[in-house]
């Protein structure tokens, strides 16, 4: 059974931390601020995708200060919660955590670079990842009592 409680530290991760996973990060910050550590990574580490700061900005979270990393930079592994946004960061996650006392938890998340036409058309599929990121985590955890900083 999977706990509701906010835990004490998440890990987002998916495959190159460059979309899915910043996003996850930056809207559990905005969400719970410092009553929660968050960090993300990918399985190989990726730039930062434009478009995604971009649609996070339009709902006031920067993100444009991501680095990108993989599993392998992490400095920390020992999280409460890793939940991860494709499948190969599950493979992944499963794989690092089997020594730890950590929940893992597969989220299937679009992969918005996938997406092609027109600029709006693309800015349309990360908008689609983050209103379902923020969907997914106020779902989950559950709300602060009074916004965080």
């Amino acid at each position: 059974m999977i706990s509701r409680d906010l835990p004490g530290s998440v890990l987002f991760a998916c495959s190159l931390n460059a979309v899915r996973s910043p996003m996850a990060e930056g809207i559990l910050k905005s969400l719970y601020g410092k009553r929660v550590y968050v960090d993300s990574v990918g399985v190989r580490g990726g730039e930062l995708d434009p478009f995604a700061a971009e649609v996070m900005r339009e709902i006031g979270i920067d993100i444009s200060r991501h680095r990108g990393k993989s599993f392998d930079e992490l400095l920390d592994t020992s999280f409460d919660l890793v939940i991860s946004l494709s499948p190969e960061a599950q493979h992944k996650a499963v794989e690092m955590t089997r020594t730890m006392a950590c929940e893992v938890e597969y989220w299937p998340t679009l992969d918005a670079t996938a997406y092609e036409g027109s600029r709006e058309a693309r800015l349309a599929a990360y908008r689609q990842v983050r209103d379902s990121l923020m969907t997914r985590l106020k779902e989950r955890f559950p709300a602060p009592l009074t916004p965080q900083v």
